[in-house]
């Protein structure tokens, strides 16, 4: 893979998204967005994958994007098929550059989250390296952790008894956060699971697919505005702030006192 095809994956992620975006834009639709997202990964590690060498590093990397890509699509697609509008949107879904914005992010981010992998693919490795095992078991645990999360916040969204209720029953009761923690680790084990392919600049331009996802998560799309929501909704409860005084706000951990 020469150095040329990092940008023409990028210019895939872009085409693809704004392609899928006049869609959405042009019937106000919600449920292309996120299924987008996710495709996104698919498509460009796929795009990668066919112009490496097919070695076990190579086919184990993308069956673990395509594993997350396919349970985060399905999963979100069938929320927003249920709730029907993402309430992120409200206020720029009327506005061709403000939503257009949105899926431009999206687009970009999808490509600088899988520079560890490109880099992979692109080396092709075929000596298997310690790291990589223990990239291997952090992304399987960021992946399960993740998994289960959704899973505990699908089920207790879905139970009417629950409306204007917060969440802190499972691992939502070791962290106020615990799907973005179990993201981000996965993005962490996949970044350690490539370093052995990574040679001097290239592990910085590599690092920032980590950074960048636990930056939107937790300082854009994730925590702080949905901190900032349950505040407003629950922050005279006294039920709610102690919930928050003894549970962590990301690591899963046990509970203060």
């Amino acid at each position: 893979m020469k150095l040329m095809d990092f940008w023409i994956l990028l210019a895939v992620a872009l085409g693809l998204n704004f392609v899928l975006y006049l869609t959405a834009f042009a019937t106000k639709t919600d449920k292309l967005t996120d299924l987008t997202y996710s495709a996104s990964f698919i498509v460009l590690a796929w795009a990668a994958y066919a112009n490496s060498d097919k070695t076990l590093t190579t086919r184990l990397l993308l069956v673990m994007i395509a594993v997350w890509s396919l349970r985060l699509g399905l999963y979100l697609f069938r929320r927003i098929h249920k709730m029907e509008r993402d309430k992120r949107f409200d206020k720029v879904r009327g506005s061709f550059a403000r939503f257009g914005g949105f899926w431009l992010i999206q687009a970009v981010t999808a490509w600088v989250v899988l520079l560890p992998s490109i880099y992979v693919f692109r080396a092709s490795p075929n000596v298997w390296h310690p790291l990589q095992t223990l990239g291997l078991l952090i992304w399987l645990a960021g992946l399960l952790i993740e998994t289960i999360a959704d899973v505990q916040k699908y089920r207790f969204k879905a139970n009417p008894r629950h409306k204007d209720h917060w969440l802190d029953a499972g691992l939502w009761s070791h962290s106020r956060h615990p799907n973005y923690f179990g993201e981000i680790a996965m993005w962490v084990g996949i970044f350690i699971f490539a370093a052995p392919s990574l040679y001097g600049w290239q592990f910085v331009w590599a690092a920032l697919s980590p950074l960048w996802i636990a930056y939107l998560l937790i300082f854009k799309t994730g925590i702080l505005p949905l901190e900032k929501s349950a505040e407003r909704k629950w922050g005279k409860n006294k039920a709610y702030q102690s919930y928050k005084r003894h549970t962590s706000v990301l690591i899963p951990l046990p509970r203060k006192g």
